[in-house]
């Protein structure tokens, strides 16, 4: 809570996943030719024209025939800089553009990668002087051609990756090991080699007790010779120099055996190159991005895959908030770093306050339930004795307000401030928690300079926000204390809160931890903000990071410590910004649609 002006009145969580299958449409904002000029060892042939497949719906699900190599762009909306080329499969006779194109394009640009959909040219003796290498050719070409452009297209140059699928997972491990050999005599200045390998039920191996035997002979001919199928089967090939890879397949693959997967696993590891495997029990060959069983969750172990290499940006982050006394309601700004804040909406309420007397919107916290809506708490206003409630599919369309008498059974009660919400997954419940004085109670830290206010935690529990639990104390420290915002973190409750005591003045943020959400909480730590008056904390974790944000209510300005191990904190209040005005909230999580949706 805020002071109001020489009264000395007193008056916020996180649970998100992402649902990697589902997504906003994307489409190529750029079609590009990779070869400049003259296609190296190309034959012309004028009655070779490329070939579309369409669905019902006009859609061009795959391609064969392809004369010119293509790059279709698709750039992620607040890209972080890391790239993937991806090499759609089709057993080197046609490309599965739809499925193992388009569709993963539009995947991986809402973890915030930019992605690159090759068309690759197929092995064709019509057209090429040799077709065993013209794939890999065009797909040494494609890299070097995003990484020669990195600059144009705002690209980290060190961090682009490949990802292939079946015959492409064989380009894909291909040009992972075979980056450095001269195809054609082209300048070769710029790196060929992927800084990262993704391979998808992949065809490894030519060797005939493992290989897919279309994409064999559509690549080497009938009858190989041993010595052509051994060059051409990527687990003799890995080397120390061979990039990083995460690899997946299914059990029950009869086209394309999952021994190439592990050969390749095996390979790799003989040469001490990270390598990450999720071989799952059916799933077949051909899934995709998933259709039914445990392949399903091969996007989502890839997510965390990429984002422990640090390959894909923070998830967006919103932050809710009040300006002023809170009497224009809900405010939202976002941001990607957790250090720099924009305003959404221009600044603007997305919600207009209509309970209680006063009317107000003031510290309004909100979380994501295991019901998957966003369910919002706040302070009704400076003297009442309840909170308002409200919950939303999108943060944009809100149910209608509603009023939970928390307090209302106390007589002496004087107000509820600050509530905060916490979903506890493990007992499928929310905890509503805040801050309420009775008078006549705790007197032995009851002073005079407070004018009366003399705060402990409360809350209540509830399934539905239909039903609640009766009222019950949640922390006692043994001093005034407000502005408890309670997170899971390393397998326990961590409470941050603010010790409220005037004289001798404390002003400070501290923490409390607990086995479980309702207690029973930890003596107070040492304050973890410095020589300021501070309220209102919220936390986030990103990555090994803990950033906590509070107000500085004297200074008029809002400022952040951060840790990496919740007990050694650093001021980073200069590194941080925020929108002008911003006032005690909360920091949620949200899929990259959801915050789409607030800046539309």
């Amino acid at each position: 809570m805020k002071y109001q002006t020489r009264q000395g009145l007193r008056v916020f969580h996180l649970a998100i996943l992402l649902n990697l299958i589902c997504f906003p449409t994307f489409y190529a904002q750029e079609s590009v030719e990779i070869w400049e000029g003259e296609i190296p060892g190309a034959i012309l042939a004028e009655d070779y024209t490329q070939i579309e497949n369409k669905n019902e719906a006009g859609v061009v699900t795959g391609i064969s025939k392809v004369v010119t190599p293509e790059l279709k762009i698709f750039k992620a909306e607040n890209p972080n800089n890391a790239s993937i080329l991806i090499l759609p499969g089709g057993g080197y006779s046609h490309l599965s553009v739809e499925k193992e194109g388009r569709k993963v394009a539009t995947w991986a640009n809402s973890l915030g990668l930019n992605a690159f959909v090759l068309h690759y040219r197929l092995p064709s003796d019509e057209i090429m002087e040799d077709k065993r290498l013209a794939p890999l050719a065009d797909a040494q070409q494609a890299m070097r051609f995003i990484r020669k452009n990195a600059g144009k297209w705002d690209l980290n140059p060190d961090q682009i990756g490949v990802l292939g699928f079946s015959a492409g997972g064989h380009l894909a491990a291909s040009l992972s090991t075979r980056f450095n050999e001269k195809i054609v005599q082209k300048d070769q200045v710029v790196s060929g080699r992927p800084d990262f390998s993704i391979l998808i039920y992949p065809v490894i191996s030519m060797e005939d007790k493992l290989t897919h035997k279309g994409s064999q002979e559509s690549l080497l001919g009938e009858n190989a010779k041993e010595d052509l199928i051994k060059n051409f089967s990527n687990e003799n090939l890995v080397t120390a120099e061979t990039p990083p890879a995460f690899l997946v397949h299914a059990t029950d693959d009869k086209a394309v055996p999952v021994e190439n997967s592990l050969e390749y696993y095996k390979a790799l590891k003989a040469n001490n190159v990270p390598v990450e495997m999720h071989i799952f029990e059916d799933g077949g060959h051909g899934f995709g991005l998933g259709k039914k069983g445990t392949n399903t969750f091969w996007p989502n172990n890839l997510e965390k895959w990429l984002d422990q290499h640090h390959l894909i940006q923070n998830k967006p982050m919103v932050f809710s908030y009040f300006t002023g006394n809170g009497e224009d309601g809900l405010h939202l700004a976002y941001s990607y770093d957790g250090y720099t804040w924009k305003a959404l909406n221009n600044g603007k309420s997305f919600l207009k306050p209509e309970l209680g007397n006063e009317k107000l919107m003031r510290d309004p916290c909100i979380i994501k339930g295991g019901d998957g809506k966003y369910h919002m708490v706040w302070t009704v206003g400076w003297t009442e004795k309840g909170i308002g409630y409200a919950s939303s599919k999108d943060l944009i369309n809100w149910s209608d307000q509603q009023y939970i008498p928390v307090m209302e059974h106390e007589e002496n009660a004087r107000n509820t401030w600050a509530p905060e919400v916490t979903y506890d997954e493990e007992n499928e419940e929310y905890i509503i928690y805040w801050a309420t004085t009775i008078k006549g109670k705790f007197r032995e830290t009851q002073i005079d300079a407070d004018d009366g206010y003399n705060h402990r935690m409360y809350y209540v529990s509830t399934k539905d926000f239909k039903n609640f639990s009766d009222t019950k104390i949640l922390y006692e420290p043994g001093f005034n204390v407000i502005d408890a915002s309670i997170k899971e973190y390393e397998d326990m409750f961590v409470m941050f809160l603010k010790d409220e005591t005037r004289e001798p003045a404390e002003k400070n943020i501290r923490i409390a931890t607990a086995n479980n959400l309702k207690g029973p909480y930890s003596k107070a730590s040492e304050p973890i903000t410095g020589e300021y008056w501070a309220e209102g904390p919220t936390s986030v974790k990103i990555r090994d990071e803990y950033l906590v944000f509070f107000d500085k209510y004297i200074e008029k300005e809002f400022g952040a410590v951060r840790s990496n191990d919740l007990e050694n904190w650093e001021d980073i209040s200069d590194k941080v910004s925020f929108p002008e005005d911003i006032r005690h909230g909360s920091i949620l999580k949200v899929p990259a649609e959801v915050l789409k949706s607030l800046q539309e």
